[in-house]
């Protein structure tokens, strides 16, 4: 589900921060939760008022009550509502990395998921069919979220739901979000679909195999195989159903439209090719695309429509290209990373019968982390907001290069270059070292 991302919604091509929620590495079954234990009390939160952690929760079952969670629902989830500083430490300690495409791409689109994904589907051919028919999402595009979300269920984390809900909420970093959090999971309980005892996941609180938000979970779970529960944790056919939902309803699909599809520039026209033109906040009709130069990646001529798209290159004009058209937002809104929202799209794509995709011809240079600081640098000294000068492109990063390639007539992919950090050096600075990272 959504990650709780410190990192912005990206536009265009560009280097991005890909935050991953911690997972057991392990394929097999999570081992049984530790007991939760009381924790010491910690000093008073001041966004609540210095209460401690106790009037906090009682303030908090209160507002459950309201919202119309039963006493009984409370009363047994009230056990595990107690607080972890070490969670709290989990969500202020995320580690925000710079990751180019075709690793992350390479690593979490692998063979065997893809390959698990085409599986799944036969497996629960009448689940994904009846999903298909009832909200219009393809049985690869659930498939892809399964297979990433979880590994197909072996990875959900371990971790007791309610004890990282409270503990998150009395934070003050994301306070009101976790307190809704809490009073969902409680409303869940409440509904009888799960017990406080089984609700476990990830430390940020997300349950089952698509790692859904316990507000998402309440408002999108569906009782897919008649048993009387929404069980995402154990039940494939509610997972599929619900996720289907989730995306149909909550994410705004489109029914019968395509989601991504990888193109490339023709060659004999790269040299001229309006590259500040391959965002995501930029649509063009196809007929358009295709008259610039872009085709297929196999070299067929794109469809002579209006079917609007934007032009994606995860990697700049050297690396691999995208179109990705209206649906392509129920990506970006399910993890706002845009390095996970194309791995995904391209994950369904393979899923549903792709080739794998075109690796570049030369590898595409990478500028070490020190010279991306610097960049950085130059872009505050130059008048740009880049936010946190941390190496990570952001989207702040990326509008400023952008701009900054524009000004000395480079091809303005926003991709961050040898060629533009040697620029804005100045012409007495010395070049960077030789051996900039290259990727393929």
């Amino acid at each position: 589900m959504k990650r709780f991302s410190t990192a912005l919604f990206f536009f265009g091509a560009v280097l991005l921060p890909v935050l991953l929620t911690a997972k057991p590495a392990s394929t097999q079954p999570a081992a049984a939760p530790a007991k939760p234990l009381a924790a010491p009390s910690p000093r008073g939160a001041a966004c609540h008022n210095g209460l401690s952690f106790d009037r906090f929760l009682a303030d908090l079952k209160q507002q459950a009550v309201a919202a119309g969670v039963s006493q009984r629902a409370i009363a047994e989830a009230a056990p595990d509502m107690v607080y972890d500083q070490g969670i709290v430490n989990r969500d202020r300690g995320q580690r925000v990395f710079g990751q180019v495409f075709a690793e992350f791409a390479g690593r979490m689109a692998a063979s065997y998921r893809m390959q698990q994904g085409q599986a799944r589907i036969k497996t629960y051919a009448a689940a994904f069919a009846r999903a298909e028919k009832e909200y219009g999402v393809p049985p690869p595009v659930v498939a892809a979220f399964w297979g990433l979300e979880s590994d197909f269920g072996a990875n959900m984390g371990n971790l007791p739901t309610l004890r990282s809900l409270v503990s998150l909420a009395y934070d003050c970093r994301r306070a009101q979000m976790f307190a809704n959090e809490t009073i969902a999971a409680l409303k869940i309980i409440d509904r009888g679909d799960l017990t406080p005892a089984e609700m476990v996941g990830s430390w940020a609180g997300e349950l089952g195999q698509t790692q859904f938000l316990p507000t998402r979970y309440f408002d999108y779970a569906v009782d897919y195989d008649g048993d009387g529960h929404r069980d995402l944790l154990r039940s494939p056919e509610d997972v599929i159903g619900s996720t289907a939902n989730y995306i149909a309803n909550g994410l705004k699909w489109r029914r019968s439209e395509p989601w991504l599809e990888e193109v490339r520039v023709a060659l004999n026209l790269a040299a001229g090719f309006p590259w500040d033109q391959a965002d995501l906040a930029i649509q063009l009709p196809r007929s358009k695309w295709a008259q610039l130069g872009v085709t297929y990646a196999d070299g067929r001529t794109l469809p002579n429509d209006d079917l609007p798209a934007s032009l994606l290159l995860p990697m700049g004009r050297m690396g691999p290209a995208f179109l990705a058209y209206a649906n392509f937002a129920a990506y970006t809104e399910w993890n706002n990373s845009l390095i996970y929202s194309i791995t995904a799209g391209y994950l369904a794509t393979r899923i549903s019968g792709a080739p794998p995709m075109h690796r570049p011809a030369t590898p595409v240079a990478q500028l070490p982390f020190a010279e991306l600081r610097e960049l950085q640098q130059l872009l505050v000294r130059s008048g740009f907001a880049v936010g946190k000068i941390d190496g990570v492109m952001g989207q702040q990063s990326r509008s400023a290069i952008k701009a900054m390639q524009i000004k000395y007539g480079l091809p303005a992919d926003s991709w961050p270059s040898v060629e533009l950090l040697v620029r804005m050096r100045g012409p007495r600075a010395q070049p960077p070292p030789p051996g900039a990272a290259a990727v393929r």
